[in-house]
């Protein structure tokens, strides 16, 4: 049997087990990652009339003249927009309950991190036939272990007030 709470503010539900602050985690990242996706759509150049005409192959002329991708891009970018939007509202919603199952913030911050670097090279791949060069992947390996080691080591404790009333 699987137990799950739930924050009734929100509605979302994590596993309640020794996991649910990873799952958490990697899924604030992942939706930080479909966050930039949407703003990249939704901001960015022409992307999305580029990607409508390879779809229709230019073969829906509208009676003036223009294709439905001159129109078409207007409430596609609205709709990335608000993807934009709710994905940064649900992403900030995994990462405090991730902050909150954690054993240390480090631990979620490293698992989002990680999960938000992996999930935007995967979706840069698939929406944008995005390349990267072993370089970048070398870039991100260091920058995670850089993460890792902060996360690994040991936190430094202050002197208790009372020591020092005593010098």
């Amino acid at each position: 049997m699987r137990v799950t709470t739930s924050d009734s503010s929100s509605g979302v539900e994590c596993p309640s087990d020794m996991v649910s602050g990873t799952v958490c985690a990697l899924l604030a990242g992942c939706l930080g990652a479909a966050a930039s996706l949407s703003a990249k759509l939704s901001l960015g150049a022409d992307y999305l009339t580029d990607m409508c005409e390879a779809r229709l192959s230019g073969g829906t002329r509208t009676h003036a003249g223009a294709s439905a991708c001159d129109w078409l891009h207007v409430p596609l970018r609205l709709l990335c927009g608000g993807l934009l939007v709710a994905c940064n509202a649900v992403m900030w919603t995994f990462f405090s309950k991730a902050l909150r199952h954690c054993s240390s913030s480090a631990r979620a911050t490293v698992t989002a991190a990680a999960s938000n670097f992996i999930s935007s090279a995967v979706l840069g791949r698939l929406v944008f036939g995005e390349r990267h060069a072993a370089l970048w992947w070398a870039g991100i390996g260091l920058t995670l272990l850089g993460l890792l080691l902060l996360h690994g080591a040991a936190p430094q404790t202050a002197a208790p007030e009372e020591d020092k009333k005593d010098r």
